[in-house]
């Protein structure tokens, strides 16, 4: 398992580094600092009784209208780092648009746990009503909600949309994000050495899935393909039927931190489904959407009038 534990954090480490914090000149109406002008914060509530159980969440200044919309942000990191704290432009910049926003932490997987991407969608799944019910004891009713996030982020919120939406406190209208990983079909993952063609390459993805999805997945159960339906739990690809939810997703063809293939997998989902939903493949970037600023702003603009369409403030 130690073998496992390493590949899963040499893969995945190097995602906290991109925050989406948006740069690009023309993007500075999302990059919102938090002042009291925008309404108010309760930091650090909690949701369960692991360390890690915490909330924060961020209510906007006018608490006169009838119902409110949520928009929980999850942070990035790779599974393994990152903080809710780390998202805090994110959320301003949604509160201040007049959302109730939340962003949750959740256990990091460290070698001295056996924390998972499905532990951790458990979760998340678990803080759903109490940040609803913290935004109702705090005067604002929540009526509907999207679920969003960067990278190991974004993976959760897909998989709470399609997973778990149907059984959301509200109902989910909305998910949203960037580069999370959203199938696990192991010829996919290449750039981590797995695959299914070679004993070295089935070894590295029995590895790499186990420690994942919190399963046991063995070389013999790569090659027959049984390990899918190990996987499936934390594949949100696989869900999308489950709860089809409009979507705005954007993926950098030459990431090498998520899989640019598996992206292909939602893309067939979301079509197979009948979904509205917008996908952004930046040509030019990597795990940062760094080198495609014309089209990251689109992709912003158009989460921007998802989220206006499908979570009018009104």
């Amino acid at each position: 398992m130690a073998i496992g534990v390493l590949v899963f954090t040499l893969a995945f480490a190097a995602g906290v580094a991109s925050k989406f914090l948006v740069k690009p000149a023309g993007l500075q109406k999302y990059d919102v600092t938090w002042g009291e002008g925008i309404g108010t914060r309760e930091c650090d509530l909690s949701y369960g009784e692991g360390e890690a159980n915490r909330f924060d969440l961020y209510l906007p200044k006018d608490d006169t209208r009838d119902s409110s919309g949520l928009v929980v942000y999850l942070h990035a990191g790779g599974f393994t780092t990152g903080d809710k704290s780390d998202d805090e432009k994110m959320l301003s910049w949604l509160c201040s648009k007049g959302y109730v926003a939340a962003g949750i932490n959740y256990t990091l997987r460290t070698d001295g746990n056996d924390a998972s991407v499905l532990t951790q969608s458990n979760e998340i799944k678990s803080a759903m009503p109490e940040v609803v019910k913290a935004a109702e004891a705090a005067g604002y009713h929540i009526d509907r909600m999207a679920v969003a996030g960067g990278s190991a982020g974004h993976a959760l919120a897909m998989i709470y949309a399609y997973r778990d939406g149907a059984d959301a406190p509200v109902p989910v209208v909305l998910t949203f994000g960037a580069v999370g990983p959203s199938s696990f079909h192991a010829e996919d993952w290449g750039i981590f050495g797995a695959g299914t063609e070679t004993e070295e390459e089935r070894t590295a993805a029995a590895a790499l899935f186990t420690v994942m999805s919190g399963e046991t997945i063995t070389p013999e159960e790569i090659a027959d393909g049984s390990y899918l339906e190990k996987v499936r739990p934390i594949a949100a690809a696989d869900w999308v039927s489950h709860n089809p939810v409009p979507t705005v997703v954007a993926y950098g063809a030459h990431d090498k931190m998520q899989p640019f293939l598996a992206s292909k997998r939602l893309v067939a989902a979301l079509d197979e489904s009948g979904v509205d939903y917008r996908y952004f493949e930046m040509e030019h970037s990597g795990h940062g959407l760094q080198n495609d600023d014309a089209v990251y702003q689109e992709w912003m603009e158009t989460v921007e009038e998802y989220l206006d369409k499908y979570m009018p403030v009104g």
